[in-house]
């Protein structure tokens, strides 16, 4: 990544949750209980996390969402403070913060079941304020762990502004095509691609299909992410494969907000889409070597030796 670029804003709309990570043999069937190895907490959240992995490769990083008027909430303002993050955009709502319970196996599978708390509170006023409260913004990243009305305004105020707009939809839901025509750049994994475009992902032929079928929908550029199988891409006049960096995986929780992070990190210091599509996947990748959400989000160093012996 170039140093020498000129560094603009990367402002993540989104979500900040408590996470519950329980280590498992293997995850339960319907109906059935297992014994769990280890239970921690960690701050995490869609949001958090790329705001996270954007920061620590070097982004100026301005997060808007919000948190209850918790003990979680203050410990979560503190994370996003000690990571270099700018909180003007985060309000305090009545009531608890955000949850998410997350079943991790060895293998690094797992399942995740979000409370939203304190995140339904955000508004699309608050995020059309926050992000009009900026003169320098580069990148608005968000994602589906707030309500569609400020997933909305996020996409809105962030083509007004002349940014780069980044829809990761997840977890999936059902975008009105408003939304949809104000997205630069998707980036869903396979299963959210599948579910917004009513086609099955399979070959990385197959996948760039479902790619193509989402440009249709009014993103220019979509990105769906594989997992150690890669990311295909399409845009209205190409399309391509990314391989995946191979690392020995043990927990796959936050791998794709590293990567819309970093994809968003990278554009902001005005890297060429090839480029930032390769740190992107190392962020991901690396991602994927560690345990939990925040902690597992790798610092700019690490990246550059993966890419370095790549």
């Amino acid at each position: 990544m170039n140093s020498q670029a000129p560094v603009s804003r990367v402002v993540i709309v989104g979500s900040l949750n408590i996470d519950l990570v329980v280590n498992v043999d293997r995850l339960p069937g319907s109906g059935e209980t297992v014994f769990g190895n280890s239970l921690e907490r960690h701050p995490g959240g869609k949001g958090l996390n790329q705001a996270v992995a954007a920061a620590r490769l070097g982004a100026t990083v301005s997060m808007i969402g919000a948190i209850g008027d918790d003990g979680s909430g203050e410990w979560l303002r503190r994370v996003v403070l000690e990571e270099g993050i700018d909180d003007s955009g985060i309000s305090i709502a009545p009531g608890t913060s955000g949850t998410a319970v997350i079943e991790v196996e060895p293998r690094g599978e797992n399942r995740i079941i979000v409370v939203a708390g304190a995140n339904e509170s955000l508004t699309a006023e608050a995020v059309r304020m926050a992000i009009e409260s900026f003169d320098d913004v580069a990148v608005v990243l968000t994602q589906s762990e707030v309500p569609l009305d400020a997933v909305r305004a996020a996409m809105a105020a962030g083509r007004a502004a002349g940014a780069k707009t980044i829809l990761n939809p997840a977890p999936a839901r059902d975008y009105p095509s408003d939304i949809l025509a104000n997205v630069d750049m998707l980036i869903p994994n396979e299963h959210e691609a599948a579910e917004m475009s009513g086609l099955k992902t399979g070959s990385a032929l197959d996948t760039i299909e479902v790619a193509q079928e989402l440009n249709t929908r009014g993103a220019s550029c979509v990105v769906i992410t594989r997992g150690e199988r890669g990311a295909v891409w399409s845009t209205a006049g190409n399309s391509g494969q990314a391989a995946a960096f191979r690392v020995s995986a043990i927990d796959t929780v936050a791998a794709g907000d590293a990567f819309c992070g970093a994809m968003a990190a990278a554009i902001s210091m005005g890297e060429p889409f090839p480029e930032a599509l390769r740190w992107a996947s190392a962020a991901g990748a690396l991602t994927a070597t560690r345990r939990g959400a925040v902690p597992s989000l790798p610092m700019r160093e690490a990246v550059e030796e993966l890419l370095a012996n790549n």
